[in-house]
C-alpha cells in the first residue's frame, strides 16, 4: 500500500541527529563475518530492508547472525568455501547492493543459488555482474537481458582473471574481490576511475592480503590473494554520508538553520557530495576526524547557506553517484546555473534516477534540461513554488530528496510513496520532525 507523505515549509532547523549506519558497510560487514573464522560483533548497523535481506541471506548460507538486546549483531562465520548452499530463493528485496555482492561471493561455490528482487531490482542490469564471474567459472541462467530472477551455478573450480572495469562500479568489483576469496591465485581488478573502496579496507581489517596498485595506463589495480584466513573482527559502522546527505542539505537551504551530524564516514572515495557543496559556498565544518576500524569518520555542523550554480565534474560522479538527486534540489535554491555531468549511472539505479529528478524539478517550478547522461539546473537562488505531488518510482532517494525541497520551498510538496525510505534510512521522517521540519501523512 502506498505511502504518500507532505513536507509543508519549516521553520530554521537545528539540534543534533544520529544518521543510520553506512549502508555500504552494512552489507559487507555481515557478507564478511559470515566468511570469517570465530565470532564479528558488529556495531552501528543499518537496520533498514536492505541490509536485513542480506542477513537473512547469510543466515540461509549457513552462518550464525544475530541480533543482540544492545543493539549489536553477532556472527559466527564457516570460513573461506565453507558456505551451503541455500534451501530456498534468495529474495533480496530492493537492494541491488546486496544482490550482486552476493552472486559474487556464492560464484566461487559448488553449488546453485537462485536470486530475485522487488520489480525495480529485476528491471536492473545485472549482466555487468555475470559476465566477469563467467570468466571465473560461474554459470548463469537468467531472464532476457540478464535479468533477475536469475540461478548462480558455481564453480568448485574457480579460476583467477585480470578483469578492467567497463564502468566505474564498486559494486562490479567487489562481486568480483568476493568470488576472489575462494580462488586459487591472484585476481586483479582494474579500474580507471576510483570507486569507493569499502571493499578492500574491510578485507584488510577481517586479515585479508589486498594488494592496490598503479595501474598501466592510468587507474588502480586491486589484487586479492586467494584463500586467506579470515577472522573475526568488531566492525563499528560509521554513519552512511549518503543518508546524512538529506539533513545535510535542508539545513543548508532552511533559513537560520543549524544542525550537528555525528561520527559521518568521510570516506574520501565517498566524499563528493560535500566536496561539491563546499564549492556552491556551503558552510559545512567537519569536526572531530578521526579513524573507525578503517575508515575516516567527522561529525559535521551544517549552517544555512547561499548557494551558487557550479560545473560539476563528470569525473567526481563515482564518489557521489547516489547523492546527486539530492545535489539537483540544492542547486534549484542555488543562484545560477549547476551542470552535473557524467550520470549515465543514474539511468539504472533503483528508477531512472535522472529522469525522475528532472520530471521533479520541472513540476515544482524549476527550469531544468535533461541530456543523456547530464543534468543541467538553472537556480534563482530564490526559493522554488513546489506545490507539485512527486512520482517516486519506489526510490528511497527519490522520496527524501523531494522531501527536502518542500521543507524550503513556496507551497509544500508531496511524494506519492515514501515506504521505499525504509530500505536505507528507517526513520528518516521522525528524525526530520525532531530537527523541525513538518513532514506529515498526506
Amino acid at each position: 500500500m502506498a505511502k504518500p507523505l507532505v513536507s509543508t515549509r519549516a521553520p530554521a532547523l537545528s539540534g543534533s541527529a544520529q544518521i543510520p549506519g553506512d549502508k555500504s558497510i552494512s552489507h559487507r560487514a555481515l557478507m564478511l563475518g559470515a566468511l570469517a573464522v570465530g565470532e564479528s560483533v558488529v556495531t552501528g548497523l543499518l537496520e533498514g530492508d536492505d541490509v536485513l535481506r542480506t542477513a537473512a541471506c547469510m543466515r540461509a548460507l549457513g552462518a550464525e547472525v544475530e541480533r543482540c538486546a544492545d543493539g549489536s549483531w553477532r556472527l559466527f562465520g564457516r570460513g573461506i568455501g565453507g558456505l551451503m548452499e541455500p534451501a530456498d530463493i534468495l529474495d533480496m528485496g530492493n537492494s541491488g547492493t546486496g544482490a550482486r555482492l552476493l552472486m559474487g561471493l556464492v560464484a566461487s561455490h559448488p553449488f546453485t543459488t537462485f536470486f530475485t528482487g522487488d520489480a525495480s531490482l529485476r528491471s536492473r542490469p545485472m549482466r555487468r555482474i555475470s559476465d566477469p564471474l563467467t570468466r571465473m567459472g560461474a554459470r548463469f541462467i537468467s531472464r532476457d537481458g540478464g535479468r533477475l530472477p536469475m540461478a548462480v551455478i558455481g564453480t568448485a573450480r574457480s579460476l583467477p582473471i585480470t578483469y578492467e572495469l567497463p564502468v566505474a562500479s564498486a559494486q562490479v568489483k567487489s562481486a568480483i574481490m568476493l568470488a576472489a576469496l575462494n580462488t586459487p591465485g591472484e585476481t586483479t581488478v582494474i579500474e580507471r576511475e576510483a570507486t569507493r573502496d569499502h571493499t578492500e579496507l574491510m578485507l584488510r581489517n577481517f586479515g585479508a592480503s589486498v594488494r592496490v596498485e598503479d595501474a598501466e595506463g592510468g587507474g588502480r589495480a586491486i589484487t586479492v590473494i586467494g584463500f586467506p584466513e579470515l577472522t573475526g573482527r568488531p566492525v563499528v559502522v560509521p554513519s552512511d554520508p549518503s543518508s546524512a546527505a538529506f539533513p545535510a542539505v535542508a539545513a543548508l537551504l532552511v533559513e537560520g538553520s543549524e544542525i550537528r551530524l555525528p561520527g559521518i564516514g568521510i570516506n574520501p572515495l565517498r566524499a563528493g557530495l560535500y566536496q561539491t557543496l563546499l564549492e556552491m559556498g556551503a558552510d559545512i565544518r567537519f569536526e572531530n576526524i578521526r579513524d573507525q576500524a578503517g575508515e575516516e569518520v567527522a561529525d559535521l555542523v551544517v549552517r544555512a547557506s547561499r548557494l551558487k550554480g557550479i560545473d560539476v565534474p563528470a569525473g567526481r560522479a563515482p564518489s557521489m553517484i547516489d547523492e546527486y538527486p539530492i545535489l539537483a534540489v540544492a542547486a534549484a535554491f542555488a543562484e545560477g546555473t549547476t551542470r552535473m555531468r557524467g550520470l549515465g549511472e543514474l539511468r539504472v539505479k533503483e528508477s531512472d534516477r535522472l529522469a525522475a529528478m528532472a520530471r521533479g524539478l520541472a513540476a515544482c517550478g524549476v527550469a531544468v534540461e535533461e541530456e543523456k547522461d547530464s543534468l543541467i539546473v538553472h537556480g534563482t537562488g530564490r526559493a522554488p513554488a513546489g506545490d507539485a505531488t512527486i512520482a517516486t518510482h519506489f526510490d528511497h532517494r527519490i522520496a527524501m530528496s523531494f522531501l527536502v525541497m518542500g521543507m524550503a520551498s513556496a507551497r509544500p510538496v508531496k511524494v506519492d510513496d515514501a515506504e521505499a525510505i525504509d530500505t536505507s534510512f528507517p526513520g528518516f521522517a521522525t528524525l526530520m520532525n525532531a530537527l523541525g521540519a513538518k513532514i506529515e501523512p498526506a
